[in-house]
């Protein structure tokens, strides 16, 4: 009886040890950094009400984040003489920003609580923070991740879905990271917050049909057959600045922005999802908040696996 006594407790430890490497859970930080989620809100919330704009690029980045091996903050890491980062990616360059928010985070986070709290879990806070900022559902963000020592240009430009994807090729790529076609569509359900710049829109504008005369004519006002690459137009030109279900109403009636958003309902398999959010702004809330938690638990760094970076920019 001794004996199985002294192995039960040189096992148990380990035992635990394996589970929490494999797991996350919303009370992580409950004693080792209880001010670390107020903290977030607040930072989140002074941002994104000097500019709503960035509550789009927050939750971006967290998207961005996730996409490219796991939630593991490789996305914040700028380049070293060992790697080049994602920042760079055709689907980055240019167009994700946040950084400096993320930054201010992490200083005040780390004078809370220094080398406690991963870079991963402020995207991952930060993200539903915005949200809720601009008016979307809320959901507990398990938290516990940790952060990548390195990054991988070549995956961001792999497994990132770009503006000009087909329908086909969006359940593809969600499907490989194990997201439902129906979670796809919620997931896209972000573009009713943001916007886009001319380059990434210009395609559709000038040559494709199934685009709403109007609408179309009011964004080619801003954005020219040439010249204005970065001009910004809203991905949501109901309520660019709410979290709602707008954005699929504007699929409806073609005033997608982007090739990728229209694809969500253009006579294929996703246009009776389209119209369940497009009636049911509950169902939508409640279908984006499951697959936020879904896409954030996607190939965690936990346990001894990476590390706690002190600056979100670079390792150790």
């Amino acid at each position: 009886m001794a004996n199985i006594s002294l192995i039960l407790l040189i096992i148990f430890p380990v035992l635990l040890k394996l589970s929490s490497a494999q797991s996350l859970s919303a009370n992580f930080y409950s004693s080792s950094c209880p001010n670390v989620l107020s903290i977030i809100k607040t930072a989140v919330n002074s941002a994104v009400s000097s500019e709503a704009r960035m509550g789009a690029s927050l939750l971006r980045l967290h998207f961005h984040d996730c996409f490219v091996n796991g939630c593991d903050a490789s996305v914040l890491l700028d380049d070293t003489s060992n790697f080049t980062g994602e920042k760079t990616a055709g689907p980055n360059s240019g167009s994700i920003r946040g950084f400096d928010v993320i930054d201010t985070i992490k200083t005040q986070v780390e004078s809370s609580c220094a080398g406690i709290v991963s870079c991963a879990d402020i995207l991952a806070v930060a993200a539903r923070d915005s949200v809720v900022k601009l008016g979307g559902p809320s959901w507990t963000v398990l938290l516990g991740r940790r952060d990548s020592t390195t990054a991988s240009l070549s995956a961001a430009n792999s497994n990132l879905p770009g503006p000009t994807s087909s329908l086909s090729a969006l359940i593809s790529s969600f499907s490989n990271k194990g997201l439902t076609a129906r979670e796809m569509v919620a997931l896209s359900g972000s573009h009713t917050i943001g916007q886009a710049r001319c380059t990434t829109f210009r395609t559709r504008l000038y040559n494709e049909a199934n685009i709403n005369a109007s609408f179309a004519t009011t964004v080619k006002a801003n954005c020219p057959q040439s010249g204005g690459d970065n001009n910004l137009s809203p991905l949501d030109i109901t309520s660019p600045t709410s979290f709602d279900n707008a954005y699929y109403k504007n699929l409806q009636i073609q005033k997608g922005l982007l090739h990728s958003d229209q694809v969500l309902f253009n006579g294929g398999s996703t246009d009776s999802i389209v119209n369940t959010y497009s009636s049911n702004s509950a169902t939508f809330s409640t279908d984006f908040a499951n697959a936020m938690v879904k896409m954030g638990n996607l190939s965690p760094l936990t346990g001894t696996n990476g590390q706690i970076r002190k600056n979100c920019r670079k390792t150790n």
